[in-house]
């Protein structure tokens, strides 16, 4: 057995925070954050909580899928930014669509993880631990961002992306390629939020030469596992870090036929909702074929990494 995605659905904040609104808080422009990090504005959540977001999107991609709460028996949220340890936001998720009974937790693998979550749930799913679920990534970086501090201030915004994800039955062709993960623990101190009242800190180079010269590799590992040439992937959805970085990775994988997502133009950085917000989006807009083979893969925080090849909704 295996799993596959049958819906995709996301929410953003109402309000739009611009460059040149932020130039007007630091000292920056808009042509200087579009050349650094190639983002044009971000979403942010005013009286949103993590959890708010989450369910958004998550009753959206329910609503695509055909089917109804009841008929979820897991729910997995993968965020680094709820401020809340207990109840878990998966929990609270479950009781605002009106779940009975369902296997609920968060995962924090910061921007990987979205692919984390989607490993573990395909692992659930392929054993038969569950039959339905919903993976969730949803972030409000907002709460934890230094406003004064112009080399982050301009990086995050907030958001929430969500898929339902179903085991495929007797014969099917599973829809979820064998997930690649790991870590660099020597280097977790990279990106950090730490302490009770913290801002995001991270160290921009260290993570921009380990991104652009280490991640390839491993993204190609996922199209071999999935048994899926470079050059059959229809689209290549990353982590919406920065364009910089993004174009680093794409140069290194030879995927001629790939539409590259670059979500972070509107949406900023949005960590773990990162990635299935942008493919949320291109299903939305039937930019790519439902059956199609997509590349996901999430990076950042830990340092951890982790991708898939799925079929496109």
């Amino acid at each position: 057995m295996g799993s596959r995605l049958v819906a995709m659905g996301h929410y953003q904040p109402s309000r739009v925070l611009t460059n040149d609104e932020l130039a007007r808080m630091v000292d920056t422009s808009d042509e200087w954050i579009r050349d650094r990090v190639g983002i044009a504005s971000r979403r942010i959540a005013d009286t949103e909580t993590v959890a708010d977001m989450a369910t958004a999107a998550a009753g959206k991609a329910l609503a695509n899928s055909g089917l109804t709460p009841a008929d979820i028996d897991m729910l997995v949220v993968a965020t680094c930014s709820s401020v809340d340890r207990s109840p878990n936001v998966a929990c609270r998720v479950a009781a605002k669509l009106g779940m009975a009974a369902p296997a609920a937790y968060d995962l924090n693998t910061a921007c990987s993880g979205f692919s984390y979550a989607l490993g573990t749930v395909d692992h659930a799913l392929s054993a038969g631990a569950a039959r339905n679920a919903i993976v969730i990534g949803a972030e409000k970086l907002s709460d934890f961002t230094d406003w004064t501090d112009r080399s982050t201030c301009i990086i995050f915004g907030d958001g929430a992306g969500a898929a339902v994800v179903t085991a495929t039955t007797e014969g099917e062709p599973s829809g979820v390629g064998p997930v690649v993960w790991g870590s660099v623990p020597a280097k977790s101190d990279a990106v950090r939020i730490e302490g009770w009242r913290a801002y995001i800190q991270q160290e921009g180079q260290a993570v921009f030469r380990w991104a652009t010269t280490e991640l390839a590799p491993l993204a190609l590992q996922a199209c071999e596992r999935a048994g899926v040439a470079p050059e059959e992937i229809a689209a290549f959805v990353p982590h919406q870090a920065n364009t910089r970085i993004i174009d680093g990775i794409v140069k290194r994988l030879g995927m001629p036929n790939a539409i590259v997502a670059k979500d972070l133009v509107e949406s900023g950085n949005t960590s773990a909702a990162s990635v299935p917000l942008a493919l949320s989006k291109l299903v939305e807009r039937r930019e790519v074929p439902s059956g199609a083979p997509v590349l996901l893969f999430g990076f950042g925080g830990g340092l951890t990494y982790a991708g898939q090849v799925v079929r496109c909704p």
